[in-house]
């Protein structure tokens, strides 16, 4: 397979969708990770597989309507395979396996049989001390943008899931790209003052716009370059409530049409009025987890 990833919004070609078939049920709460999940828990309110299955078969049916080839996990019982996007990421033509939790490893196990596809000389495993998960990394043209921690509470922190190793790992794996770091505000215990992962206070959509949640950089300086790189009025700003409801973790099968939560009814419009057609879906269970649509899928070509 040639892989293929140079931005986000690209004619997607191929992909690995999650599944929550078998995923294990409600943890424990000594086993979430990630206060949002804590809340549910907590609450009885934790999605059910029956629900979250028939939500990402909703999203399945929007990429065989756009001719997307769908990888799919294998099935291992008992574990939460939701979310591909932790576990590997693509580069150019690069595939890079995470440094994950682990027992988390049989979600790697269950899509090596896609990986297997791929030239072992483009499959990177990076060294142990780095931590990168895919949710944090962004590629954009020349740029490659990198979610990250710098505080020094970090080994505490289970909501910091890239490291500043990990940044200087793509910086020096990539020379000729420019990598930019944002630091994000983390929280173990308040979701709304939790940007899990870059995806979850900004996404690049259709043709040089972006949404974005400026809360969710502990950087003014950082965040204003984003604003400089895109342009105020290409920007699309949610609230504290919005990136709770993970309004910026959307996924993009092309420039011109983007897969959303049905909810999302204020980002829609906005999309919709810049000309981008809006695949509506329902997957405000799976948001339950802390993690949406472009969490759930692990892009592998786009054109």
């Amino acid at each position: 397979m040639q892989l293929n990833v140079q931005n986000e919004t690209s004619s997607l070609q191929a992909v690995i969708l999650g599944t929550a078939e078998s995923f294990g049920g409600t943890p424990k709460l000594e086993d979430a990770y990630d206060p949002k999940s804590v809340e549910h828990i907590k609450a009885g309110t934790y999605p059910t597989e029956e629900a979250m299955v028939a939500e990402m078969d909703a999203f399945a049916q929007v990429f065989e309507k756009h001719g997307v080839k769908v990888y799919r996990p294998e099935l291992k019982e008992g574990v939460n395979q939701i979310f591909t996007r932790d576990i590997g990421f693509v580069i150019e033509d690069f595939f890079f396996k995470s440094n994950i939790l682990p027992n988390r490893l049989p979600e790697l196990d269950a899509i090596d049989y896609v990986i297997r596809d791929v030239p072992k000389d483009k499959v990177i495993v990076p060294p142990e001390e780095v931590h990168i998960e895919g949710g944090d990394v962004m590629v954009h043209g020349e740029y490659i943008f990198v979610g990250t921690y710098y505080g020094e509470d970090y080994p505490d922190i289970i909501t910091a899931r890239t490291n500043p190793e990990g940044v200087e790992f793509l910086r020096d794996f990539f020379p000729h790209k420019k990598v930019v770091a944002f630091d994000l505000n983390k929280s173990n215990t308040v979701a709304e003052d939790n940007a899990l992962h870059l995806d979850c206070c900004f996404q690049p959509v259709g043709e040089g716009k972006a949404i974005i949640h400026k809360e969710g950089f502990r950087s003014e300086q950082e965040y204003q370059f984003l604003v400089d790189l895109f342009g105020e009025e290409n920007l699309f700003h949610i609230t504290k409530r919005e990136m709770y409801d993970m309004n910026s973790n959307v996924f993009s099968i092309a420039p011109d049409v983007v897969v959303s939560e049905k909810g999302f009814a204020r980002l829609n419009d906005w999309m919709r009025s810049k000309g981008i057609t809006v695949e509506e879906i329902p997957y405000a269970e799976i948001a339950k987890q802390e993690g949406l649509l472009r969490c759930s899928t692990l892009p592998l070509i786009r054109k």
